[in-house]
């Protein structure tokens, strides 16, 4: 009788209650859970995509609702499936267009794509559609624009969520090697896959029903997933 007499009534559903979570500067910090467990909507509010209903949330003592526009300036977001890229453009195409919206300069726009179509060994793709590239080459440009303003601290969601093993692997080692060793980068890492938290993360938080309920270095943190994830011992 609900749904006759409010039609478009929606259900309210508490996606986070109560999250705190800290990523050291230089640190890779692990986000894990099941699926639906939240992670998805927190990287989404720390990118300013999504407005908190309360609480407070800060990039670089930035607020995320206060200082959107210096946020998005520090920050670089991939997403697992991306879906924010012009499918008829090319990849070099595509970069100009985010660069343009991240108000580059517009003298430096071409050489900062050389740069990143070189650290990601995009140059032989820059020029396809990017309709017309692997999923692997797809991930890569995602984390290629992500890169495009030099931000301070990433966010990723399952980087390699759909990649092939070779692929995943590709991207793991460029963001532990690169983007960690090499750029210093700050992370926070979204996954539901062990294996890959063990081999990129400093410290793994466990989100579970919208809540953080364990935080700790990598070895300990792992000695609890299986309550987390609920499987039988």
């Amino acid at each position: 009788m609900q749904a006759l007499r409010h039609p478009f009534a929606r259900k309210r559903l508490e996606a986070l209650k109560d999250v705190s979570l800290s990523v050291p500067t230089g640190s890779i910090t692990g986000l894990l859970g099941p699926n639906g467990a939240g992670k998805t909507t927190l990287l989404r509010i720390l990118a300013t995509t999504v407005l908190p209903d309360g609480g407070t949330a800060k990039i670089l003592d930035r607020d995320v609702t206060r200082h959107t526009a210096q946020v998005r300036a520090r920050l670089g977001f991939v997403l697992a499936e991306e879906r924010s890229f012009f499918w008829r453009l090319t990849a070099r195409q595509n970069l100009k267009f985010f660069a343009v919206l991240a108000n580059m300069d517009a003298g430096a726009i071409p050489e900062r794509i050389r740069e990143l179509s070189e650290l990601l060994r995009l140059d032989n793709e820059l020029d396809k559609p990017f309709r017309d590239l692997s999923t692997g080459m797809r991930q890569r440009l995602g984390i290629a624009r992500a890169l495009l303003h030099d931000p301070e601290v990433m966010l990723f969601d399952e980087p390699t969520r759909g990649l092939d093993p070779g692929a995943a692997q590709r991207i793991r080692k460029f963001i532990k090697e690169k983007l960690s060793g090499e750029m210093k980068k700050s992370m926070l890492l979204a996954t539901h896959n062990l294996e890959e938290a063990q081999q990129l993360c400093d410290r793994i938080a466990f989100l579970k029903d919208g809540k953080i309920v364990s935080e700790d270095e990598v070895t300990e943190a792992l000695k609890k997933a299986n309550q987390v994830f609920e499987v039988d011992e």
